[in-house]
């Protein structure tokens, strides 16, 4: 595949019971071998896998309006050893994914059938998006791309390529990218950057960085290497290495943006989060406190209005690690009168933390529809909501869950292909939700950055 990925349609085997307020209606699979449209970008990489592979695409999803999403691979595949200096990392440039996910009815629905789903998904790949910056940036010896030139100099995920400055400066070349979402007038993107950690925005044309925006500094590492190991060992301070900022949101109106910390902070009592809302146009930042109950770490926020919004708490186990999944839940917060604990270099059990209820249980979901634990993706990892839906007369609001396969296509003999997971929800579960408004942003070519 070199040019578009075909349609898939997914549906399975066995199925579903009567549903409630929040109903899986669809499944849809990309198969991980695929390659994405940089062709620029296909040569193999230092552990060689090819540089464009089609993979980790779900580490973050955001919709940008019609049946158009947007999503993110992370640093690239760093799953095959070659190099532990460097954890394995490579000069992955980079880059996000323009999709389109489009539903269609299923003519073959048959709702005694466990499994059998109402509706199709297809998927199109249209556009490949690297990022860049117009300034040099900080590469470490033989860690700049050939691809760069006099005004373009390209992120990757090789964690060597940053400077003696503290994790949270815009200067370095090295990014994990994590969490995405779409600007109001949808010219460009947010991306948070788990390396730093950072919230960056980019056009969404040129994939070019516009602007970096500044976090207090105790969410810093200041004493960086490229083994993450090493680096925890060597801070009391700032992000714990590969459990930065993870997760994003942004508000229907477009003005706020949300980050999440995957982890605590090293200075922070375990299992206790950092919740971070940045206005726009400022740069002012408040903090709130989020407690981990049943996951391991926290993937994505999505905004239902302006101060509600869904969390996505989950383990590491599922396909892709090995095992059977155990834990991928959506909680939802609500952050008006919730106290802040805006300025707090450290936090400790007595922090006040959100509010949460149990919204979906999204691995009981799925196994009441026939996907066995051992077939729910390990790293369920970007929620976005799409466009609404009629079913049996009643409009509903469409979620999307998509996975990051870690750019392997297989796993111990097994698919493990890019997925995503749609439900449909009844407007009685989330009575205040309000769309974000998004201005149509058309992409005049394929292969862009």
């Amino acid at each position: 595949m070199t040019k578009k990925l075909l349609p898939f349609l997914l549906p399975l085997l066995m199925a579903a019971p009567a549903s409630q307020a929040v109903d899986l209606i669809a499944i849809g699979s990309i198969d991980g071998n695929y390659q994405d449209l940089s062709a620029r970008t296909a040569g193999a990489l230092e552990n060689g896998v090819a540089g464009n592979l089609f993979g980790g695409i779900g580490s973050g999803l955001a919709y940008a309006g019609g049946n158009t999403f947007i999503a993110l691979p992370d640093r690239g595949p760093n799953a095959i050893a070659y190099n532990a200096a460097i954890d394995n990392t490579t000069s992955y440039i980079n880059r996000f994914q323009t999709l389109n996910l489009a539903l269609a009815v299923n003519p073959s629905y048959d709702s005694l059938t466990v499994g059998s789903m109402p509706y199709l998904l297809s998927s199109e790949l249209t556009a490949t998006t690297l990022l860049s910056s117009a300034q040099p940036r900080i590469y470490a010896a033989g860690g700049a791309p050939a691809l760069n030139t006099a005004t373009s100099f390209y992120y990757t995920g090789r964690s060597d390529n940053f400077g003696t400055r503290a994790s949270t400066s815009p200067s370095h070349a090295r990014l994990d990218p994590e969490g995405i979402r779409v600007s109001k007038d949808g010219a460009s993107v947010f991306i948070t950057d788990e390396y730093g950690p950072y919230v960056y925005q980019f056009h969404r044309n040129t994939g070019r960085i516009m602007k970096a925006f500044t976090l207090p500094s105790y969410y810093a590492a200041t004493n960086l290497n490229a083994v993450g190991d090493t680096e925890i060992a060597n801070n009391t301070v700032g992000r714990i290495a590969n459990k930065g900022m993870e997760a994003l949101a942004i508000t229907p109106d477009g003005t706020t943006l949300i980050g999440m910390m995957q982890q605590n902070l090293i200075q922070d009592t375990k299992k206790y989060l950092r919740i971070i809302t940045i206005d726009i146009a400022t740069g002012t930042t408040h903090e709130y406190a989020y407690k981990l109950t049943d996951g391991s770490s926290v993937s994505d926020i999505l905004a239902i209005n302006s101060h509600e919004f869904l969390v996505d708490e989950r383990d590491g186990s599922g396909l892709g690690n090995g095992d059977a999944a155990v834990v991928k839940k959506l909680f939802k917060i609500d952050l008006a009168g919730a106290t802040e604990i805006t300025g707090t270099p450290a936090i400790t059990s007595s922090a006040p933390v959100v509010a949460k209820t149990l919204f979906l249980d999204v691995l009981a979901k799925l196994n009441a529809n026939g996907v066995p634990s051992t077939q729910v993706p390990a790293k369920l990892e970007g929620v976005a909501f799409g466009p609404d839906v009629v079913i049996g007369g009643v409009t509903k609001h469409t979620l999307f869950i998509a996975n990051d396969n870690d750019f392997l296509p297989t796993f111990n003999g097994v698919a493990n292909p890019n997925k995503f997971f749609v439900f449909a929800v009844d407007p009685s579960e989330l009575p205040s939700y309000v769309p974000q408004t998004i201005t149509i942003n058309p992409i005049d070519k394929t292969d862009r950055g």
